[in-house]
């Protein structure tokens, strides 16, 4: 596994080792012990799939103290946008957001800690999107941020987005209030 940083501190893009021949191929996804070497020492607890078509945006969501959740995030199928904002007030990349393809080919993972808002596109249709969840979902503790929000500009890859009335719902970045420091 090769770990890539990336302009947010604490957000990395995990690349494993794929093997590939005349059969297909196989990667481990997660090993406890190699995430620890990479600096993720994660204790997950909850696994989630979501099965997307093309033009869906998910997004932006967290959930805050005490459910505040890491995820380890990829694609089985299809392709995705994938987004995460930082939203921790003390950071000094706060209000920014890092955003990468992650694809049934390219088999990138993406690491984001608690106190990021998570959101994704999605780019092709039937995509299988995968999360590992370092705590469990509580619905008193969601919230959210506009999924397009002037202030944070995220370009979501996207043309005619749909987006579910709950999302659409969510305060814009300068109406929101975080719950983390």
């Amino acid at each position: 596994m090769k770990i890539h940083t990336t302009p947010i501190p604490d957000v990395w893009v995990i690349e494993p080792q794929v093997f590939s021949d005349s059969r297909g191929y196989f990667f481990e996804s997660y090993h406890r012990d190699k995430f620890k070497q990479l600096g993720i020492n994660a204790n997950f607890i909850q696994d989630n799939e979501s099965l997307s078509h093309k033009n869906i945006v998910r997004g932006l969501h967290f959930q805050a103290p005490p459910y505040a959740q890491g995820k380890l995030v990829r694609v089985a199928q299809g392709k995705v946008y994938d987004v995460c904002v930082d939203i921790r007030k003390n950071s000094p990349t706060y209000g920014k957001y890092f955003g990468i393809e992650l694809s049934a080919e390219n088999h990138l993972m993406l690491w984001i800690p608690e106190g990021f808002a998570h959101g994704f596109s999605v780019l092709e249709d039937n995509t299988l999107f995968l999360y590992k969840c370092t705590n469990i979902y509580h619905r008193g503790t969601e919230g959210g941020i506009l999924w397009n929000d002037p202030t944070l500009g995220i370009d979501w890859k996207v043309d005619n987005p749909i987006v579910s009335e709950k999302d659409k719902q969510l305060p814009t970045f300068d109406a929101f209030i975080s719950p983390f420091e």
